[in-house]
């Protein structure tokens, strides 16, 4: 599904993203674990096409996304791509509902399962409440939500537990796993706690030196 061929990303002079190749098969769950400003959120913006390479190829279901213009880059990630960013994005003007319903708007699909997404992540009764009015924590599942409403092939995940509390933290990586498993998606989870990696299938650390394989 994802092929990543000796990438390569800097930022000026600094380099951050070095030969990384990593290949992803449909129903795969993978972690990416490394320090904190290693580069592990830019290796997932180089893979969704927000951040261009500087080296390397990037190829999904055999399209190279390296070589796509802006405009085919956005049709990719509207149809087949879900995303938990760190900063959440929660729209502030829209309500918890509306924004789980974005991605379904665009892609004109039934926006009621939207309230079923919500549910998934323990926010039910939340719908209408604006984000000014969540914690931290409700907001990332709110982002949750959002990435895995429309039920994308590729899941990027970063830090998506870095909010919650291990309870929580435990429900959520458990229903991205689910999801990903019982639709035959595939998902990247970056971050840099050991524990919400070791539920899934493999296991890779970013370094300086790129991508090394931990089993």
């Amino acid at each position: 599904m994802l092929s990543l061929r000796g990438v390569g990303k800097r930022f000026g002079a600094r380099s951050v993203l070095n030969a990384v190749s990593l290949e992803l098969a449909a129903g795969e769950y993978i972690a990416i674990v490394g320090d904190s400003g290693i580069g592990k959120s830019t290796l997932l913006n180089v893979i969704a096409g927000l951040e261009p390479v500087d080296a390397g190829e990037i190829f999904f279901e055999q399209q190279n996304i390296t070589a796509m213009d802006d405009d085919r880059l956005t049709l990719l990630r509207r149809d087949n791509f879900g995303f938990v960013f760190q900063a959440f994005h929660v729209l502030p003007q829209l309500s918890v509902e509306q924004n789980v319903a974005l991605p379904l708007l665009l892609r004109k699909m039934d926006a009621g399962r939207a309230r079923a997404a919500i549910a998934a992540v323990g926010l039910a009764g939340r719908e209408q409440s604006a984000p000014r009015e969540l914690s931290g924590g409700e907001l990332q599942r709110v982002a949750i939500a959002r990435a895995l409403v429309g039920e994308p092939k590729l899941v990027l995940a970063d830090e998506p537990t870095g909010n919650l509390d291990p309870e929580n933290a435990g429900k959520i990586l458990s229903l991205l796993k689910a999801e990903v498993k019982s639709r035959g998606a595939a998902a990247i989870l970056a971050t840099h706690s050991e524990a919400a990696a070791a539920g899934c299938d493999r296991r890779y650390r970013l370094s300086a030196a790129g991508l090394t394989s931990l089993g």
